[in-house]
């Protein structure tokens, strides 16, 4: 049945299989399921928060990037990757001063209100047996609650996608009912376009948002919304491209990072650029690792240390999925088609365009809501059926799927609650791993004794920024001046490489490879550059710190 015209699902007279069932109940209970859900959301995201800077940087990044906005205003321009999750946080920043845990409290915020719209978007838009164990999802997986507290884009982009998805659904149902309008659809329109604007504004990935509208109005054959659609877009692009360029003469969103997605390597230009198999084989590689792994550990049915990948699996998964749009494409069920579309476009971008050595799970997350939809959809479209007893089997795999899922947010949250208590009452390095404690700890001291004109290359240099009180980092990301015979650095270009970037000292870390293992090894980028350098000129390196017992971080000036 198309509920695009309704919002509520009528009751059914005398339900007889557990689907009409649980669809009477859903209906009965929706409020309290909308307010029950969105208090666990809430409840989640508190015992589960996070006082600290994440391991893997790019909070970090993105933190320096929104005081860099404010502090080297209009010089500086975010472009490593979309721009305007940094913007957001330069204008908090601006208006209340660097203060990581408000910040955290705002991604708190856009998580909760991120589901109600999500809820509000997709409640009717598919069966509730569907509907309801993915609103439980996006209320409770565990890294979506992760990121509750943490300054990455995932936050604010799942406000940004349930915007999206919520006046997408509005547009849809006002076109249907009175056809396309300028005058009286003209507000509904221009929040549409501004929906789409900002979500591709704030995820690269998301640009697909544009083509995926336009395309679903095509098959609609309603060129008047198609055009309605770009030119409610492109009335914030312009006035966005406008003023970026007026005021900070900066690039568009993709030229900072598409040099190095290009590559083979992102961390070793000298490998040259991906030629067109290789992308291809960037997307098999990625699929693999997004919909047979990550996929499944997002769902708690794999071990999250398990790195095996299975073709087979991956294959099964995008059968399921593609059956799921199917039976939802021949139930013309306008909604789900136009988000399948846009989901479908970004995950595709984002596996042809990403290094697989990535391989994060975040990459897969963001899609997860409406993967997950066309996937049970698929399920319930064959056990829809009278006396079917495969709707026993779908119930239990679905209860199987959320009880991991709550299972799993639990227990870190629970885990979790004795440090966020002691990073809240001062302890801010409690909860990291010796190795961190010591390699923040330096970039605290190079902030509280040494000159502020010193400029310190640091490999996770925003994380220095952050725990250096806003010191500026000189970023160390791969091996410079790479010899091809030693795969180090040439010590005398390395020397004039830094003598040219006036960079004063350096941390050199033992950051470990596995968080843990100890003994599995460290990152070694930093000693590959200055191990040369220290052999050939041993009086150019000097020892004017250390940090830590074991696992020490050490803090050398340059002298050149």
């Amino acid at each position: 049945m198309n509920k695009d015209k309704k919002v509520a699902i009528p009751l059914i007279k005398n339900p007889q299989s557990t689907y009409e069932k649980f669809e009477n109940w859903a209906a009965k209970n929706d409020k309290k399921i909308y307010y029950g859900l969105t208090i666990l959301c809430l409840f989640l995201s508190f015992i589960t928060f996070n006082a600290r800077i994440s391991e893997a940087h790019d909070d970090a990044l993105y933190l320096e990037g929104g005081w860099r906005y404010v502090n080297e205003f209009p010089e500086y321009f975010y472009t490593q990757n979309a721009p305007l999750y940094p913007m957001l946080l330069g204008l908090l920043i601006k208006i209340a001063g660097f203060k990581l845990m408000l910040f955290k409290l705002f991604s708190v915020m856009f998580t909760v209100a991120g589901f109600m719209l999500f809820y509000k978007a997709l409640k009717g838009r598919v069966p509730a047996i569907v509907f309801i164990p993915v609103a439980l999802f996006q209320a409770a997986n565990h890294l979506i609650i992760y990121y509750a507290s943490m300054t990455f884009t995932e936050a604010f982009y799942f406000l940004l996608q349930g915007m999206f998805f919520f006046y997408a659904v509005k547009i849809i149902d006002a076109v249907n009912k009175d056809g396309v309008q300028l005058k009286p659809q003209l507000k509904l329109w221009l929040l549409f376009g501004l929906s789409m604007f900002l979500i591709s504004t704030c995820k690269s990935s998301a640009i697909v948002v544009v083509p995926a509208v336009l395309l679903f109005f095509a098959f609609e054959k309603n060129w008047k919304a198609a055009g309605f659609s770009l030119g409610s877009y492109l009335v914030f692009k312009v006035i966005y491209e406008v003023l970026v360029r007026s005021i900070w003469k900066a690039q568009n969103q993709f030229s900072g990072q598409s040099k190095i997605l290009l590559q083979k390597d992102p961390y070793n230009k000298a490998l040259g650029d991906e030629d067109a198999a290789g992308f291809i084989q960037r997307f098999i590689d990625n699929c693999n690792l997004g919909l047979s792994k990550r996929f499944y550990q997002l769902l708690g049915w794999r071990d999250e240390n398990n790195i095996e990948v299975y073709g087979f699996l991956t294959v099964l998964t995008i059968a399921i999925i593609a059956i799921g749009f199917w039976q939802l494409a021949k139930q013309k069920n306008k909604v789900m088609i136009l988000f399948a579309l846009f989901t479908g476009a970004q995950i595709i971008l984002s596996y042809f365009i990403l290094q697989a050595r990535w391989d994060q799970a975040r990459i897969t997350l963001i899609c997860m809501p409406i993967l997950l939809i066309l996937m049970l959809y698929a399920f319930y479209a064959f056990t829809n059926k009278p006396g079917s007893m495969g709707q026993m089997i779908y119930v239990g795999l679905v209860v199987l799927m959320l009880g991991s899922v709550c299972i799993s947010s639990f227990k870190r949250g629970f885990k979790n609650l004795p440090i966020v208590q002691k990073n809240l009452k001062g302890d801010k390095y409690f909860g990291y791993t010796p190795d961190w404690q010591n390699f923040l700890k330096a970039s605290e001291w190079c902030a509280d004794s040494l000159s502020k004109e010193s400029l310190v290359a640091s490999r996770k240099a925003p994380m220095s920024f952050v725990y250096g009180k806003g010191k500026k980092f000189f970023p160390i990301y791969s091996v410079i001046k790479k010899d091809s015979l030693t795969e180090q650095s040439n010590p005398d270009s390395a020397l004039a490489f830094f003598r040219e970037k006036k960079v004063t000292h350096v941390i050199l870390a033992s950051l470990r490879l596995d968080p843990n293992n100890a003994s599995a090894g460290f990152i070694n980028t930093v000693h590959n550059i200055f191990g040369p350098i220290s052999q050939k000129y041993p009086e150019k390196l000097r020892l004017v710190h250390t940090e830590g017992a074991f696992e020490q971080a050490f803090i050398y000036e340059i002298k050149y």
